[in-house]
């Protein structure tokens, strides 16, 4: 039977040690198993942090995941909540190898429990063989089953592809989480969930989901770096919103490599740059050929010289600035490229002289890995986890057979959460929400949650439960040692409030 291909976690002992004391926590790293009418089809590996001096039902649990779609739960996992974190330049570059690893002193463990969650397709999650194949619990037979299960780029796990959608995803973590709540008893204890990026969009659904179909109430939702409603990604001649709310992170980039005339911190930069985008950009950009020329020329003057380019680039692209272009022209003449996901970093362009960026974003390819390294040794070796499974820190496979809009679904355009989110909002009013961001993060950029929050229309009463809160840094800010410590000190807060302490 499928069953006896289950495969073995390990738990061990541990000592967090922080600033405000020292607690001994258990650390759990299994597979849990996913079911379709009653057949067990995937195990969802996942590693839980619990402190067990203090009462389940006070203490809180949190549930985290990433995003991508396609990406694991190592970069939350040992970039920023876990005990354990990756080490970064105190600025968030990248320091020589070989990777470092240090006990994390702003562990959210020490206000919450925590499971990391990795979807099917990355980190050891996998499917099942189908019921009726042979398995032998053998240690040979597990490690071949391991590599049986671990599937190479050119040869897609065709059982995985079904919950490469966004509902099936979404259902096989509401099952996820209600199954852990009940093996651990847990259905009392304070519940909240966070999610990176994509992971965002998740938390954002969830926050219905769970509530409504899977009787699980939430306390707090904590959004980082999120992608709330696609189309805000990238614009088009006929859709301006995502040319305008980019804008603040290109001037915030743009004042920290001093390439703007001004005084004010990047923050304070931002600021201006997102009034602009709001009161005069998208105003003249949906009067498209109508705009007076001398309008036009005023307009892309000032949005030039916010965001550090020549206003020649500004006139030639009418107003419509992609993040590559930023990204290649801002440092142009030091043969330097931004890395999109944070643009405070910059590598040498290796091809300077072509046409178009042609090099590697620094800002992804350029920290696998750290995280690759620091993941694959803290399962290991901290706490055994003994497969030959390759850990899928980022998987592309998954990326692009992702489907975000069901094929028997008639709507069009892109895949959104805010409505979902506004639900949620209102079938809790005690819920708490919090939608962080790193200001030079050009991917996903903080205005599009800001302009997202002013166009969600809450009612009085429900207003006062959503936080927006933004740090140095880019879309992994907390790789900033002062941003880190900045946002555990916000979280801690955000957690007694949620809990109505």
């Amino acid at each position: 039977m499928a069953d006896s291909f289950q495969r073995q976690g390990n738990t061990t002992e541990h000592l967090l040690t922080t600033p405000q004391g020292s607690h001994p926590y258990t650390a759990s790293a299994q597979w849990q198993t996913l079911y379709e009418n009653d057949k067990p089809v995937a195990e969802l590996f996942h590693v839980a942090y619990t402190i067990a001096e203090q009462d389940p039902a006070k203490r809180p649990i949190t549930f985290v995941f990433n995003g991508g779609p396609g990406a694991a739960s190592a970069y939350l996992h040992m970039g920023a909540l876990g005990p354990r974190r990756v080490v970064f330049n105190p600025d968030g570059s990248l320091p020589r190898p070989p990777v470092q690893v240090a006990d994390n002193a702003e562990s959210w463990l020490s206000f919450s429990d925590l499971v990391f969650i990795d979807p099917l397709g990355t980190g050891f999650s996998r499917t099942l063989p189908k019921e009726g194949e042979k398995a032998d619990a053998s240690d040979e037979k597990s490690a071949k089953a391991d590599k049986e299960a671990d599937k190479s780029d050119d040869k897609p796990d065709e059982k995985a592809k079904k919950f490469w959608a966004v509902d099936r995803d979404l259902n096989s973590l509401g099952e996820f989480i209600q199954t852990y709540l009940s093996a651990h008893h847990r259905w009392l204890s304070p519940v909240f969930i966070a999610g990176e990026s994509y992971g965002g969009f998740r938390v954002a659904k969830l926050c219905r989901k769970l509530q409504q179909d899977y009787g699980v109430g939430l306390c707090g939702a904590i959004l980082i770096s999120p992608v709330m409603e696609f189309m805000l990604l990238e614009g088009n001649d006929y859709s301006l919103s995502g040319w305008a709310t980019v804008i603040p992170s290109m001037a915030a980039t743009a004042a920290y490599h001093g390439r703007v005339n001004t005084t004010d911190s990047p923050a304070a930069h931002g600021a201006k740059a997102a009034d602009f985008a709001r009161k005069t950009l998208i105003p003249l950009l949906a009067l498209g050929s109508t705009a007076p020329a001398e309008d036009q020329q005023r307009v892309f003057g000032e949005l030039a010289a916010l965001i550090g380019l020549a206003p020649e680039i500004v006139q030639r692209h009418r107003g419509r600035i992609d993040i590559t272009i930023f990204a290649r022209e801002l440092l142009r003449e030091q043969q330097r490229i931004l890395g999109l996901y944070d643009g405070s970093v910059t590598a040498i362009d290796p091809f300077p002289d072509r046409l178009l960026s042609e090099g590697t974003d620094p800002t992804l390819e350029g920290i696998d890995r750290m995280f690759t390294g620091a993941i694959n040794s803290h399962l290991r070796s901290t706490l055994g986890v003994d497969t030959s499974l390759t850990y899928n820190l980022l998987s592309f496979e998954v990326f692009k057979a992702w489907e975000f809009l069901p094929e028997s679904d008639y709507r069009q355009g892109f895949a959104g959460s805010v409505d979902d989110l506004r639900v949620g909002m209102a079938l809790n009013p005690y819920l708490q929400v919090y939608i962080t961001h790193g200001i030079y993060d050009l991917v996903t950029p903080y205005f599009s949650s800001e302009h997202l929050k002013d166009l969600m229309n809450l009612n009085d009463e429900l207003r006062p439960n959503l936080t927006l809160r933004h740090f140095q840094g880019g879309h992994m800010f907390y790789t900033w040692e002062e941003s880190r410590r900045q946002w555990f000190d916000n979280m801690q807060r955000f957690y007694h409030q949620a809990m109505g302490k």
